[in-house]
């Protein structure tokens, strides 16, 4: 593996390694080192899965759990801990978040599987795009920073919450996921993925002197700008500026500077258009691609209606009608077909919203 290569992935998984060779490791696959010799990363995933385990749970119970002399009570004389989901609740989010699809999504997410090292039999397979392959890449790689950072429980709870981003995972229909906004917009426009750079080291007020990009600036009299410990550096494009946001956290500096560059392209009049979403609008997908819209939020879900006739010689005609609330207009069409009737009516739809 090059050097610029274990350079990208380190910044993609917020953690700087003392050892690369344990970073390179994490990508061998056991075909790899029987071909070649050498260790494989198999005992690092082992490793990794309960590194997941740990900070999966660590999230969830300070996400839903509290004390109650925590909270503003004005007669307490007890101290105990109390959740606001029972433990089957718990225990489907966490099945959640650590599931092989989740997980597999993540290293696509953040651009790592095709830096996997394995054997010529695995490539003729392409293996490397089954979801099992790339949750056993996320563990070996939570293993490596477990062997490399001798278990430091904060570098370890850092590159699991940036690489697992549960925020996005999780997020509540009324909060912005900023993180993955930024993700939808780089895939759209450039094809790519974000690049992001995390330094330990806050925000100061002379930073912005000189900083040639685009920075998130804090009130220097708001005493947790004290707090803020990382800063985080994120580029889209060559033609875009550099974004630098500040946290207390890797994972809050990443938000922010996500949020700053969200602020930055609507500002720009560069974000996303309804046309943006939908690659390929075509018949066949036409009552899907709508309903994709319609669950981002553009217009209601549509509804259809069907009205069966006869023509001459006594064969059926279906006509089918669709109908958004949003819209004043509606769109039919007809066929021999419902199935057909209803597609032909949901591309006319599609054709109308895409160019209006």
């Amino acid at each position: 593996m090059e050097q610029k290569d274990l350079m990208f992935i380190q910044s993609q998984i917020g953690y700087e390694f003392k050892n690369l060779d344990l970073l390179q490791q994490a990508f061998i696959r056991r075909s790899f080192s029987e071909e070649n010799g050498g260790e494989n990363n198999e005992v690092l995933e082992f490793i990794g899965d309960k590194v997941l385990d740990l900070f999966a749970v660590k999230y969830l119970t300070e996400k839903h759990g509290f004390l109650l002399s925590e909270q503003d009570y004005t007669e307490v004389d007890f101290d105990e801990f109390s959740c606001e989901k029972t433990e089957a609740e718990l225990t489907e989010i966490k099945k959640l978040l650590v599931q092989k699809k989740t997980l597999a999504n993540r290293i696509d997410v953040l651009g790592l599987a095709d830096y996997l090292l394995m054997g010529k039999g695995d490539i003729l397979q392409n293996i490397s795009e089954e979801n099992s392959v790339k949750e056993d890449l996320f563990e070996a790689i939570l293993g490596a920073i477990a062997i490399d950072s001798s278990w430091n429980m904060e570098a370890l709870e850092n590159a699991t919450l940036i690489m697992l981003a549960p925020e996005s995972i999780l997020s509540d229909s009324d909060t912005e996921d900023y993180v993955s906004l930024i993700q939808e917009w780089a895939y759209n426009k450039t094809g790519g993925i974000p690049l992001y750079h995390f330094d330990e080291s806050g925000y100061h007020i002379t930073w912005h002197d000189g900083f040639q990009g685009v920075e998130q600036h804090l009130d220097i009299y708001d005493e947790l700008v004290n707090k803020t410990k990382y800063h985080c550096l994120l580029k889209l494009s060559d033609d875009l500026p550099i974004f630098r946001g500040f946290g207390k956290t890797q994972t809050e500096a990443r938000r922010n500077v996500c949020k700053l560059a969200y602020e930055y392209l609507c500002k720009k009049d560069m974000w996303l258009s309804i046309s943006d979403e939908i690659d390929n609008p075509n018949k066949d997908d036409a009552i899907n691609q709508l309903e994709i819209l319609a669950r981002r939020d553009y217009f209601s879900i549509p509804t259809y209606e069907f009205n069966q006739t006869y023509d001459n010689d006594g064969n059926p005609v279906w006509e089918s009608i669709c109908r958004i609330a949003e819209k004043e207009k509606s769109f039919s069409a007809k066929s021999s077909s419902k199935k057909d009737a209803k597609k032909s009516a949901a591309y006319k739809m599609l054709q109308y919203v895409l160019e209006n």
